[in-house]
This record gives C-alpha cells, sequence and structure tokens, in this order.
C-alpha cells in the first residue's frame, strides 16, 4: 500500500536522493541541496498557510510506501508561475509566405520568445523510484495532486500548466540545445537547465534573441525533438491526458519538450471527484482513489472499496491512513 503526504522535514535525505536519481533536464528536480531544503520550507509554510486567492505557494507531495516507511517518489503543485519570476517559454506560430510572381505559397512555422503563462498553476516534479514503480504509484502520486486542487479550488489559479521533459540523453545531450538555444547562451546544457532552476531567470531574457526564429532553418534533428517528451516521460504525457490536459504549441527553451495547458475546473478530477461518508468494513471490490479532503494534514491512498449510495466502506487501515474516522467525509474518484 503506498500512501500521498505532504513532505515533511524528516524526508529531506530521499528527497534529495529522488533528485540525484531523475537525471539531467529535469528542471523541476535539481540536485542541489540549498534549493531542495527552499522548496521543502515553501511547502512546509504553504500547506499550514490559510490561503482564499491564489499566491505563489509551493506545496510538495511525496509517496511513502507504508510497509517500509520509505519514500519512493515526489510530486509538486507550484501556484502563481511567472510571477515573481519570468516564465520563458518559445510559442509556434504558423506563418504564410506568398509570392505571386513566383506563383508559390506556403506556411512555415516560427517560435518567438512568450511569457504567456504568467500567474498559472504548474503540476510537475512527477518522480519515482525506479525500484517503486508500476502498479499504479506514478499515477497515484500525479492524481493526488488534483485531488489536492479539489479540496480547496479557490487556493489554485484558474490555468493549469505542466512541462514535460524534452529528448535529453543520459550524457545530457539535447538535440534542440545543442543546435539552437546554445548558440545563445555559450554554455553546457547543464548548467543552463541548472541556472533555470535556481535564479530569477533574467540571464534568459538577457541573451536569447527577441526576434522570430524559422524552424526551418534548424537542423533535421533539431526539428524532430519539438515538442517530444523524454524517453522516460511517455507515462506522465498520458496521465496528463488523461486528465484532460493538450498541447498547445508551447515548448521549453532549452530541451524543446512541450508545455500542456487545462483550465483548472475542467480537470476530470475535480469534476468527477465527490464527497462520501466513510465506514469501517470489508475489503471491497471496486478499486478508487480516496483522499480525506483536506489542504493541512492532505492524505491521499488507492484502495478497495464498496459504495453503498453515499456511504464508502473502506477497511480500517484505510481510515488510519487517510486519519479520519467512521462517519468523516473523504473525497473518492476513479483511477485516471
Amino acid at each position: 500500500m503506498y500512501l500521498v503526504r505532504p513532505i515533511e522535514e524528516k524526508d529531506f535525505d530521499a528527497f534529495q536522493t529522488l533528485a540525484e536519481l531523475s537525471g539531467p533536464g529535469f528542471t523541476s528536480l535539481p540536485d542541489d541541496p540549498a534549493l531542495l531544503k527552499g522548496r521543502v520550507d515553501q511547502s512546509l509554510q504553504s500547506f499550514s498557510a490559510d490561503v482564499e486567492t491564489p499566491g505563489e505557494e509551493g506545496y510538495l507531495l511525496v509517496l511513502e510506501d507504508m510497509e517500509t516507511g520509505q519514500v519512493v517518489g515526489t510530486s509538486a503543485v507550484k501556484v502563481g508561475v511567472g510571477v515573481s519570476k519570468p516564465f520563458f517559454n518559445f510559442r509556434i506560430f504558423s506563418i504564410a509566405q506568398v509570392s505571386a510572381a513566383a506563383e508559390r505559397r506556403f506556411d512555415m512555422d516560427v517560435m518567438i520568445l512568450v511569457n504567456e503563462y504568467n500567474g498559472s498553476t504548474e503540476v510537475g516534479t512527477l518522480f519515482v523510484h525506479p525500484d517503486a514503480r508500476g502498479g499504479g504509484t506514478g499515477g497515484l502520486i500525479a492524481q493526488a495532486r488534483y485531488l489536492l486542487m479539489a479540496a480547496q479550488p479557490e487556493r489554485f489559479s484558474r490555468t493549469i500548466i505542466a512541462e514535460l521533459r524534452g529528448v535529453v540523453d543520459d550524457q545530457g545531450y539535447s538535440p534542440f540545445w545543442e543546435n539552437l538555444t546554445s548558440k545563445f547562451f555559450r554554455m553546457d546544457f547543464n548548467k543552463a537547465d541548472f541556472l533555470s532552476g535556481t535564479t530569477d531567470k533574467q540571464f534568459i531574457l538577457d541573451l536569447m534573441p527577441k526576434y522570430p526564429i524559422y524552424v526551418d532553418l534548424l537542423t533535421d534533428d533539431a526539428r524532430e525533438v519539438i515538442g517530444k517528451v523524454h524517453s522516460e516521460g511517455g507515462g506522465a504525457k498520458l496521465l496528463l491526458e488523461r486528465e484532460g490536459f493538450s498541447f498547445d504549441r508551447i515548448i521549453d527553451i532549452f530541451d524543446g519538450g512541450p508545455l500542456v495547458s487545462a483550465p483548472r475546473d475542467s480537470l476530470q478530477t475535480l469534476r468527477e471527484s465527490c464527497l462520501v461518508t466513510i465506514k469501517t468494513g470489508a475489503r471491497g471490490t471496486q478499486r478508487r482513489r480516496l483522499s480525506n479532503d483536506r489542504i493541512n494534514g492532505f492524505r491521499a491512498c488507492g484502495a478497495e472499496v464498496e459504495m453503498d449510495g453515499d456511504t464508502l466502506i473502506a477497511e480500517a487501515d484505510i481510515l488510519e491512513a487517510l486519519r479520519v474516522k467512521e462517519g468523516d467525509t473523504v473525497r473518492v474518484v476513479d483511477q485516471t
């Protein structure tokens, strides 16, 4: 059994291990102890804060193996991106090229640096230890973010986004970076990726071109990875699409990976989850995901339950994991 809960100070070593395992290009989980510690501190403050409107809170969740007590995964919700620090991406536009004299008309794609998702809420930092993957662990830690939003939607922005890691190999080689962006930064991919995650990102505004970039001028291997996900990102992409996210031709400026977005209130978990009364009983036959429907002290897990009208019947250890008692209200949803 696995439990999703807010990160605690005692989880820091395990959190740092996950960051070390995440590999090159995982901007939201850099191998930087000081930065990771800051994110843990911010999360502790955010979960305990009394929030009525979205600010710049950050919520870090961890996946705990209930049998061993080990933290084996993480995900996060970051509110108000691009507010105090810009959130740069390339937007791809199609333009028409027409010449009557040459009897030619064709469309060409251009990329323009934008900061148009400022103020949005970002879901990300989704990573599960390789030894714990499979059996729905990634789906649980991912969907828990939307169960958290459902507990108090007004804490989060009306637009939800997610950045998917682009094509980068184990040595840190990114075709998009090497054939385009590196020409403006004159540094290796890992250093630029690190600066993006640890600074105010002013260096991007200072060094990136302010004019459209024609996609047809890129090398073949750079064009081929535009909007493509990392070899380990296919599962995360599928989970986002099932939840209702879609790609609207916004890509990362470093690796060309896709940014996907969705209106908060259209997310499948927020639309289809419901509140029910929980009751202790035998293990059921219906596989569901549950949360205790609160921010401070949030808990979520998967369980085999039975539904009896507005009552959910679950084993006693499920109530214990969620820190609820018989007669309390919990949120239930199908697995995405």
